[in-house]
This record gives C-alpha cells, structure tokens and sequence, in this order.
C-alpha cells in the first residue's frame, strides 16, 4: 500500500467518528493530532423540550426543519426516555419535514422518515431562503435548534428569520456546544498550528472553528493563529457553513465537493500528498 501522507501531521478538532477519522488517514501514512474543540451537552433540564415534544404530539405541526443529525437522535432518544418516541415518529409522519442539509437527511431517513426538502448544503439562509419562496406567513413549523451561535460564527438563527417571514414557530431545544472546560489541550493544539508543527487542520462543524478561534483570542494567539493558517497550515474544512467563520477573516480554506467524513479523508489525502514535508 502506498503511503502518500508519510510525515505528515494532521490535527483533528471533531468530538464525534474522530477515531474513524484519524484511521483513514493514518492508514495512508499520516501522523494525527487529535483535540476536541467542542462538546456537546444535552439540556441540563429537559422540561421545556418533553413540554414541546407533548404539544406536537398532541397537535403535529405543518412542517418540521430538523438542523443536524445529533440533534433529532438527541430528541429520539429522549422521547424513547418518556416512552413517547412512537408517538412523536408518528406526529412526524403527519407533518412536511425540512432537513437542513445531508446529515440531517440521513438521520431522518434512517428512522424511517422521508424529508420533502433539503439544500446541498448546511446553510440555514438557504433554507429560509426556500421557505420564504414558498410563502409561510401564518404556517405552523417546528424548528430543531442546533446549539450555540458566537461572535465567530456568521450563521443566522433559522427561527428568528422563518418568524420575520410570518411563521408560527415551535423552537425545539435540544442540546448545546460548549468550549471545553479544560482550555489546555486546545492551547497546546493553537501552539503546534502557530509553530507550523502540523501541516493541516481539519474542521468538521462551524462551532468547532468558533472555538478554537475565541481560544486563541483569549489567550493572545489569534493573529499568529490566523497567519499560520493563512499561511504554510492548510485549513481544511468539511463543507462551506464549516468554513463561515474562517471564511468571514480571510482565512483561505479548501473543502471536498461533498460534506461526508470519507470524502473530507479523501481530500485531505488528494491534498496533502503532493506537499513537500516540512523541515525538520
């Protein structure tokens, strides 16, 4: 087997299929690095998502957007706790179903549900820019939220514009990202991309680049960070809500044609296989 990424590193910021992540490309001769750059909690007190949950049983919306996969098996997942998944599945039978992007669109499929609609991308605009073409005002919708937004992360909140539009809208909390607690790994990652000590870092979700970036401001190393990048670090990221925030600083990323986990691997190899390895 050739190995086209031999001495070369790759620092991975995901919590989730990490390791899967980090297989294939040491399968092909890299070496990786692998910090987490956010966490995903659940809602600390689920009362107000069993309350929403029991009126859309009670009365299914119109229509349901669900925003990420880990967010509506998150919500699966409870309703199974309260012994209502059965109950919400078929509520959500009886409502048009939106998913935000192809992650979202398996995770709806694989229990058995079929979406009407969804964009190429992970783009909230796009999808409030398809409803607002359809015309919503006074449509009852259910809304998965999808975590936190930051300074660092220029992405809309879906509810807020389908209510601008004139919806009657459910939000569904779910869960939330958090920075981690303990900031070091992170910091000694920020030293490794500022010392040009991987060759790549990759990025899988939009709020895993807001953390590392809110992480180098506080501790002083945003504009090294940020050069690095610019510079000999290439920033590769799964797909183009991902690279938001990079993209908004000037930060030139590159991504693969698809955002799916192989296809982000296949890239990183197609890409950094030509590079000359880095002095010693």
């Amino acid at each position: 087997m050739a190995f086209p990424l031999a001495g070369k590193t790759i620092a991975l910021t995901a919590e989730r299929r990490a390791e899967e992540f980090a297989a294939m490309l040491e399968r092909r001769g890299a070496a990786t690095v692998h910090v987490p750059a956010i966490h995903v909690l659940p809602l600390l007190d689920d009362s107000e998502l069993r309350q929403v949950t029991a009126g859309i049983i009670a009365q299914p919306p119109e229509m349901v957007v669900i925003s990420t996969a880990v967010g509506f098996r998150g919500w699966l997942d409870a309703a199974k706790g309260w012994n209502t998944e059965d109950e919400l599945l078929e509520a959500l039978r009886a409502s048009r179903i939106i998913a935000r992007g192809p992650k979202a669109r398996g995770a709806i499929r694989g229990v058995g549900l079929r979406e009407e609609w969804s964009p190429t991308t992970e783009a909230s605009q796009e999808v409030a820019d398809h409803l607002e073409a359809e015309g919503i005002a006074g449509v009852d919708i259910a809304v998965q939220l999808h975590g936190t937004i930051t300074e660092w992360e220029p992405t809309i909140h879906l509810s807020e514009s389908l209510v601008r539009l004139g919806a009657r809208v459910r939000p569904i909390p779910v869960y939330r990202w958090i920075r981690p607690v303990d900031q070091r790994p992170l910091v000694n990652l920020l030293g490794k991309i500022v010392d040009h000590d991987v060759d790549a870092v990759t990025f899988t979700s939009a709020p895993a680049v807001a953390s590392l970036l809110s992480t180098a401001k506080d501790n002083g190393m945003l504009e090294q960070f940020l050069a690095a990048l610019k510079g000999p670090v290439a920033a590769i990221c799964v797909g183009p809500v991902t690279s938001a925030p990079l993209d908004v600083l000037g930060v030139p990323t590159r991504m693969p044609d698809r955002a799916r986990l192989g296809s982000l691997a296949k890239f990183v190899i197609e890409e950094l296989s030509d590079l000359p390895l880095r002095p010693a």
